[in-house]
């Protein structure tokens, strides 16, 4: 008898890697060669976590008690904080049974696409867009249906691209969507989130907004204005929809992307599934920093967290000065976020591709930026992604080499 032949991995896991996690292994390389390098690919504030959130961690390990597992959908005081910043930001009325605390903003996707998809619903998603919604859905077994979302609707899409996709593939189970988005920074203006949630609601399909870039706005869009007399810090689908899965986290306005912790607001109708799902997946997010990150609604974390964004918008206007010097095609808005997403224009005739230019610059200039392919494999060969959350002297060094780069090649 023959032997079997050896066990292979599933035809779920071979989805594409994500870029960025190699180009960061290829900068922890050269660092470790002794090389300066100035990296704007991750999408990581260089502030960390607020001071607020950092005492309270202190605490809690010295104290080193009651740090078991928590709810699987997390503890009481976060949950309530949670539902807090949304009365203050967007004066919602949001019931803390409703917040789900999540391992990271990931773990709130995951869970959320298994509650609400099953294996061959049809999903959208935009491109250019965050890879990890395309290859997660994929992986669950979703067929995800791509929306070609290009300058002229500001890289978001429209009810009439939602229309298409019907016409082309069948009825739509779910859309994602992300203001401000990865990797182009644009923000979603009201009356588009609105339209978008009306067009879901009329067809059945489960809208999941991702607004882990709220606070972060460089630019309030068309028809916003301040809320008591704060600054505009995005739209949330739940002033839309209440039926709408709002993903957020710690991790880009407050600057805690290490401590794995997010969210996910939940219609009432997912809360149950997303219970079951995260005591089965992961037990708990993790205990110590669900205790800390009740901080990061204090008035002084708030106030840490504003000063960080106005860095960013320092750090955008050097880049967003640098363009025309810099003699690139098209470029996103970047209105929202710290990421600039461009087409590098006549610089493809010297390098061929984005990828290709990305890692030649690595090597001879130790500036790592992001080709555009992670999120646009249509049109990603053209452009790329430059991350400005490092701070304003970085980005400023990285303009210098990039300059100095282009001139030489």
């Amino acid at each position: 008898m023959l032997p079997h032949p050896p066990p292979r991995p599933s035809a779920r896991s071979t989805v594409p890697p994500f870029r960025v996690m190699e180009i960061l292994a290829d900068v922890e390389r050269l660092r470790s060669a002794g090389r300066d390098v100035v990296s704007l690919c991750a999408g990581e504030p260089s502030g960390g976590a607020p001071q607020a959130v950092a005492r309270a961690a202190a605490r809690v390990h010295a104290r080193n008690e009651g740090l078991g597992y928590t709810p699987a959908l997390g503890i009481e005081p976060l949950r309530r904080a949670v539902a807090g910043h949304y009365a203050r930001w967007y004066g919602l009325d949001v019931a803390p049974e409703q917040v789900a605390v999540t391992t990271g903003a990931s773990g709130a996707l995951v869970l959320t696409f298994l509650a609400a998809f099953d294996v061959g619903d049809r999903v959208a998603v935009c491109r250019p867009g965050y890879p990890a919604y395309r290859n997660t859905l994929a992986a669950l077994g979703a067929e995800v249906v791509e929306l070609d979302c290009g300058a002229a609707t500001r890289f978001q899409p429209t009810p009439a691209m939602l229309d298409a996709a019907v016409a082309a593939h069948g009825p739509l189970h779910g859309l994602v969507v992300a203001g401000p988005a990865n990797p182009t920074g644009t923000v979603l203006e009201p009356a588009e989130l609105a339209a978008l949630a009306r067009w879901c609601a009329e067809h059945g399909t489960r809208l999941i907004s991702d607004e882990i870039y709220h606070g972060i706005v460089h630019a309030a869009p068309t028809g916003s204005g301040p809320r008591n007399g704060a600054p505009y810090r995005g739209t949330s689908a739940w002033e839309h929809d209440p039926d709408a899965v709002v993903i957020s986290s710690f991790s880009k306005y407050w600057g805690m992307t290490g401590w794995r912790l997010g969210w996910a607001l939940l219609p009432r109708d997912l809360v149950a599934p997303v219970d079951a799902l995260a005591g089965n997946l992961s037990l708990c997010p993790p205990a110590a920093a669900q205790y800390a990150a009740v901080e990061a609604f204090s008035e002084e974390a708030y106030a840490e967290a504003d000063r960080a964004v106005e860095q960013f918008a320092r750090s955008r206007s050097l880049l967003l000065d640098a363009l025309p010097a810099l003699g690139w095609g098209e470029s996103a808005p970047a209105d929202g976020a710290f990421y600039l997403y461009a087409d590098l224009g006549e610089q493809l005739e010297r390098h061929g591709s984005s990828l290709e230019w990305c890692r030649r610059l690595l090597e001879a200039e130790a500036v790592a930026v992001v080709p555009g392919l992670d999120f646009d494999a249509a049109r990603g060969h053209r452009t790329v992604r430059l991350s400005f959350a490092a701070g304003p002297a970085q980005v400023e060094e990285a303009v210098t080499r990039i300059l100095r780069f282009q001139a030489r090649s």
